[in-house]
């Protein structure tokens, strides 16, 4: 059964590719009132919110060109967004990157490590910041869904930029989890396991090329899962129904 966010106003970061399309695509599917696309891949965030627009339901989507690592286009993407949906009932994060894989680390470039901290820590940190702002001038507050990742939270990763901050930004998430009003808005993460997208599969492809382990390659390959599976999850996340929920929920 899916998930009913009817009335719904959400801010979807991440939305271009990946598990943030598919979560956009299926929180329309799933009667949202307004998604709020914020990506820097302007194309790709453009076809995700036409994709929308152009189904038969009734949710509208928008794009904004937003750099998640930089303050002023997060104030100025969340204020504009807040301003066309009259509000914000849920933020589903998603945007970050992964540099730096396979490097070692007494060769780790600084400006590598700035770049992905920057991104999904400061970013994850500077979106909360704005939303959390916007959610308690509501009277019904809202729900906030950050994305951290097993690579730094029940696993290694690749990257130690990307490990570093994901686990950290597991970390912020109960942060926030124990010093926001709980009773107004809900924040949880979501981490998901290995998952096909461009970020993975580059990864993966990446894997390959140093090791030549095609084996390894394929299995992981057929292991991966589908991004539709995670933003099954993430809608219901957003959802009325998972109001009670506390805590990380992780996938394979």
């Amino acid at each position: 059964m899916p998930s009913d966010l009817t009335g719904k106003r959400i801010i979807i970061t991440g939305a271009a590719t990946g598990i943030g399309r598919s979560t956009a695509i299926m929180a329309a599917e799933c009667n949202a009132e307004a998604i709020a696309i914020f990506d820097v891949a302007d194309t790709e965030a453009q076809d995700t919110a036409n994709t929308i627009n152009s189904a038969t339901g009734s949710t509208i989507a928008k794009c904004w060109h937003v750099d998640i690592a930089d303050r002023a286009s997060v104030e100025g993407g969340v204020a504009a967004a807040v301003q066309w949906m009259q509000g914000i009932d849920v933020l589903l994060h998603f945007a970050g990157i992964l540099h730096g894989a396979f490097e070692p680390i007494e060769s780790f470039e600084e400006v590598t490590w700035d770049r992905v901290l920057d991104t999904n820590l400061k970013g994850t940190y500077l979106i909360a910041k704005q939303v959390v702002t916007h959610m308690n001038n509501q009277p019904n507050g809202g729900t906030i869904i950050t994305t951290a990742s097993g690579a730094g939270v029940t696993a290694g990763s690749s990257s130690y930029a990307y490990g570093a901050s994901k686990g950290a930004v597991h970390g912020f998430t109960m942060v926030m989890q124990r010093h926001i009003d709980m009773s107004k808005i809900r924040v949880q993460d979501i981490v998901p396991g290995r998952t096909r997208t461009p970020m993975v599969l580059e990864n993966l492809r990446q894997q390959l090329e140093i090791t030549g382990d095609q084996a390894a390659y394929d299995a992981a390959i057929a292991n991966l899962a589908d991004p539709e599976d995670v933003a099954r999850i993430a809608t219901f996340m957003a959802s009325d129904a998972a109001k009670v929920m506390r805590g990380p929920v992780f996938t394979r």
